[in-house]
């Protein structure tokens, strides 16, 4: 080789690594850093800023300008959705101071084990018959819908054999029993029949059973000791009335004892008009 042809490869090959650095610092993309360096002989670290350089940008919500979904507020219930004056209403509130009148007949009678309800509450009373007996529980219905008729005879009976009194605080006068709108039962014990109709129902096992369960299907035990001066009747363990699941769930989930409390009702001991 001639010292002319050497001073030039010498003069090339230094313009060759200076091009390479110079891509190095004006390129500074992490694949061609680390590239330059083991062509060099040498290892560089990848920059942080290279990472984002090399990164995709993703859209978030915030950026693209859409909110978060929220979850919408729940309804409140509405006690005002039924009437409780209305004869006819699911739930109409029946006590001393609101009788039905006396030619009122539920529109829709049926008939569940032999006992008179109204349509909207057959299902529910089937399914809680059916339930308690599944479950061990030896739950019997005696009676449902009793006109005015039948309530003035059986207020008659018991005045004749226990005094104007006692009947006073057991018995409904005609008119003033929730039996006339279709939607009340009484219940029997059918492990201990003794205590039919008798306080010592709610001790029995079907009685413990309805006043922990009936609840799930639309019914209330409507007359309790905790309500006894709002109802203005004694304890009766074993006289159920429907209402319907989402009340009875309302109910329970409150606290509150009545229909007169939640439905805003007046009641009490003493007969409209005396």
């Amino acid at each position: 080789m001639t010292p002319s042809r050497g001073r030039l490869t010498v003069v090339v090959l230094a313009a060759a690594a200076v091009l390479v650095v110079a891509g190095a610092v004006l390129w500074p993309r992490v694949d061609d850093a680390l590239t330059v360096g083991t062509a060099l002989g040498r290892t560089h670290e990848p920059k942080p800023w290279a990472a984002a350089l090399s990164a995709p940008t993703v859209p978030t919500r915030e950026s693209a300008g859409t909110a978060a979904p929220t979850s919408a507020p729940t309804p409140a219930f509405d006690l005002a959705q039924h009437s409780s004056s209305d004869p006819a209403s699911p739930w109409v509130v029946v006590n001393k101071q609101h009788p039905l009148p006396a030619d009122h007949v539920p529109p829709d009678i049926v008939e569940v084990e032999g006992v008179q309800v109204r349509g909207l509450a057959a299902a529910d009373l089937t399914a809680m018959l059916t339930t308690a007996r599944a479950e061990g529980v030896a739950l019997g219905v005696r009676s449902g819908y009793r006109s005015y008729d039948v309530q003035a005879a059986a207020r008659a009976d018991i005045e004749a054999r226990r005094g104007f009194a006692h009947a006073e605080r057991y018995s409904a006068r005609p008119g003033h029993s929730e039996h006339q709108t279709g939607l009340a039962v009484d219940v029997v014990s059918g492990s201990t029949p003794s205590c039919d109709l008798q306080t010592c129902f709610a001790t029995t096992p079907e009685g413990t059973w309805v006043a922990a369960r009936a609840g799930e299907f639309g019914f209330v035990v409507r007359y309790t000791e905790q309500n006894t001066d709002v109802t203005g009747y004694a304890p009766e363990g074993w006289h159920l009335r429907w209402v319907g699941r989402e009340l009875t769930a309302w109910l329970a989930a409150n606290g509150t004892p009545s229909l007169e409390e939640a439905l805003g009702v007046t009641g009490g001991p003493e007969y409209v008009g005396g």
